[in-house]
């Protein structure tokens, strides 16, 4: 079984990422392009982002997984603790996000170290979900073999039992991450190949270096 994909082939011509116009904090120009992203009618889940890790087997390992929130500090997603990447996370916590939206030829890579999140601001969060998700994260034991689908559902059946009528607290092993950035890219689709670069690296006195990588 093959295809040749050597022609599959398209020129980025939408747009241009300068420096005169990329301001000091990394943070702003992200938002810019998420508000973009975002807004477009061209753009499904503009918060879907690939996590990238190391697992303990020594494999790097890449999710899509949804941004939750973003802040000064850095970009915050919720997972099971005990899954393959919470794992993976507590063996190593330098990890990888990126964000790539195709209809506006942009992505975003983002080097950064993963914290896990305060207790109270993941309580926050589990209560707002919706009570089939917040069940879905009882009755799922993340990334663990399952003989089956019917043993999936009846997991679900005992927990939704077990909470009929109670408020359903957040698992212990359930929670947030918050990734606090070192470095950003951001790439801008150009024709050519002649694509646009801008890195910005955290220094050691806390500034942000911007810096153009050849494409």
């Amino acid at each position: 079984m093959s295809k040749d994909l050597s022609n599959y082939r398209k020129s980025y011509e939408k747009q241009e990422l300068l420096e005169s116009n990329c301001p000091e904090n990394p943070m702003e120009l992200f938002q810019n392009w998420f508000i973009t992203a975002d807004n477009s009618q061209m753009v499904d889940e503009s918060n879907a982002m690939t996590v990238s890790s190391i697992g303990i087997d020594g494999f790097p390992k890449s999710r899509v997984v949804l941004l939750k929130k973003y802040t000064s500090e850095g970009f915050i997603f919720y997972t099971n603790y005990n899954s393959e990447k919470g794992k993976a996370i507590a063996n190593n916590n330098n990890i990888c996000l990126s964000f790539f939206w195709p209809a506006l030829e942009q992505q975003i890579i983002i080097k950064g170290n993963a914290e896990i999140l305060e207790k109270k601001l993941s309580d926050s969060y589990f209560k707002s979900r919706p009570n089939g998700s917040k069940l879905g994260a009882w009755a799922s034991n993340q990334s663990k073999v399952v003989n089956s689908r019917e043993d999936l559902e009846q997991s679900l059946k005992t927990f939704e039992k077990k909470f009929e009528g109670n408020e359903i607290e957040r698992p212990k092993h359930w929670g947030g991450y918050l990734v606090k950035p070192i470095s950003i890219e951001f790439w801008q689709g150009r024709p050519n190949r002649m694509h646009d670069r801008i890195r910005y690296t955290l220094d050691e006195d806390f500034s942000w270096k911007i810096e153009r990588l050849a494409p």
